[in-house]
């Protein structure tokens, strides 16, 4: 079995990760993982998200966040931008990459950001197209890729379906979520031969969230499909408030020395990653979701 030789991570921890703390995180602590995240060797990080601060308030301070870091020239600093509007005050922040979702569930894309799969689409056209004015990349993420909780099974194709009109769209990459973790390895891979045979596969990420315990199994089965950028979050942060028990993203320091170990390259200092995932935890007082983190400590 063949392996990439060097792994691209997507740290999203200070997006995805604390979007989902009910405690507001001070500036401050946001500014202080930004930063021990670069200086562990993460390259792209997701700093931020321009969405109204009524749906998600810990987002709010985005612009503050990105004022107030110090800029490591070997690293992108991404956020999500879902509409026009996010989109403008994310070229105010002198963000160098932004990213649009959608979603492979009908259901899902009417809950979660009430408008059909179609129409959340459309929207983001004017985003694709403004953001190429300004040389700024686009990351696409489609969620619930392996279930929903109010469809159940995603047909492969569905996901197929949303992956390519994102890319045809003008994205530079998808990133293919398992929102609510209840992905299996052999249904990973379904999912990800029918995507493949739409979308190539270097412009393919995976991002799984580890509620029943699958997210380092779907991760191996995306490498022995090729697939070289995966989306953690340092110390295991986030969740989805829609599954039961969610326990938040695979963490970062698990999928990072699962790499080392398997040979895999990721310019990543794990312990510099635990150190990181140790500050943000004190911050949040609580302990974190990295069993690696927690055997290292």
């Amino acid at each position: 079995m063949r392996y990439p030789s060097k792994v691209k991570i997507v740290e999203v921890g200070p997006r995805d990760g604390l979007q989902n703390e009910k405690d507001i995180v001070s500036l401050e602590h946001k500014v202080t993982l930004v930063h021990d995240l670069a200086n562990a060797g993460l390259n792209v990080i997701e700093t931020g998200s321009f969405v109204s601060p009524k749906w998600v308030p810990q987002m709010a301070d985005s612009a503050e966040v990105f004022r107030h870091i110090s800029r490591n020239p070997s690293v992108q600093y991404t956020a999500l931008t879902p509409n026009m509007k996010g989109f403008e005050a994310a070229l105010a922040a002198n963000v160098d990459e932004v990213a649009v979702f959608g979603a492979a569930s009908e259901a899902f894309s009417q809950k979660n950001i009430n408008c059909s799969i179609e129409e959340s689409l459309t929207r983001f056209e004017p985003v694709i197209a403004e953001a190429q004015k300004h040389n700024i990349r686009v990351r696409g993420y489609v969620s619930c890729v392996l279930g929903c909780p109010y469809d159940g099974f995603i047909h492969p194709q569905a996901v197929a379906n949303v992956a390519k009109q994102l890319l045809d769209m003008g994205c530079y990459e998808i990133s293919l979520g398992d929102t609510i973790g209840v992905g299996t390895p052999i249904k990973t891979a379904e999912m990800l031969s029918e995507v493949l045979t739409v979308v190539p596969v270097d412009k393919l990420a995976v991002h799984f969230h580890d509620t029943y315990g699958q997210a380092l199994a779907n991760i191996l089965i995306a490498l022995q499909h090729g697939i070289a950028t995966i989306d953690a979050s340092v110390a295991g942060l986030g969740g989805c408030p829609y599954a039961k028990g969610a326990s938040g993203n695979v963490s970062t320091e698990d999928v990072v020395y699962m790499l080392h170990g398997m040979g895999i390259d990721t310019g990543i200092d794990l312990n510099k990653l635990v150190d990181a995932g140790q500050t943000i935890m004190r911050a949040l007082n609580r302990e974190g979701q990295s069993k690696v983190a927690n055997a290292l400590v």
